[in-house]
């Protein structure tokens, strides 16, 4: 039977691995052109984080407009472009931090605060997007925020979560290290009949 607590040195490698997972979604929404799109057929808008592209029922070819020539635009994509890579450079002192034999805790707590500073990032970009999108871009037809906008979404939620544990990790810090001795519960034969 094979026990994986929290003194499992292969254990202490979730937090990184979540954090490259987060990375991962956070490159897909940056780069998806899944932000918003038409909900059905004539499928005649899409945008990304970058531009919105529409056109006609009959007509195959895309027009498309930068949404960088908005304050708008640039504002949500710096802001979901700093928060990106600040996550980044967390994965980085993560990855170093935990091959490290003796983990240095207050570091790891560093590392929290800086995702709750990626977080706050992403929120403001995923915020003002969807709100100065449908105030200054003309939509046509049913449209929807897409899968490349919700897993922008998702790369926030994993953020914030492996931010509580980085910074509660440093609670544990003795479990971690494998510091403290199991403690065993005896009871007398007087107290437990029921083991004779």
């Amino acid at each position: 039977m094979v026990v994986c607590g929290l003194a499992c040195w292969r254990c202490r490698w979730l937090l990184p691995l979540l954090l490259g997972l987060a990375i991962i979604m956070g490159i897909i929404a940056l780069a998806g052109r899944g932000w918003l799109e038409s909900e059905s057929e004539p499928y005649v808008q899409q945008a990304s984080l970058w531009e919105s592209c529409t056109r006609g029922e009959e007509d195959l070819n895309w027009s498309c407009e930068s949404l960088m020539d908005y304050g708008w635009g640039r504002a949500a994509a710096a802001t979901y472009l700093v928060g990106f890579v600040i996550l980044v450079i967390c994965f980085a002192l993560a990855v170093i931090a935990f091959s490290i034999e003796i983990l240095r805790f207050n570091f790891v707590r560093g590392i929290g605060g800086l995702l709750f500073v990626v977080a706050a990032f992403q929120i403001i970009g995923l915020v003002i997007y969807p709100v100065k999108f449908t105030e200054d871009i003309p939509l046509t037809g049913d449209n929807m925020f897409s899968w490349a906008y919700g897993f922008g979404w998702a790369s926030t939620v994993v953020v914030i979560g492996c931010a509580f544990f980085f910074c509660c990790l440093p609670n544990w810090e003795d479990e971690v290290l494998g510091n403290i001795k199991p403690t065993y519960y005896y009871s007398s034969p007087e107290r437990a009949p029921y083991l004779n």
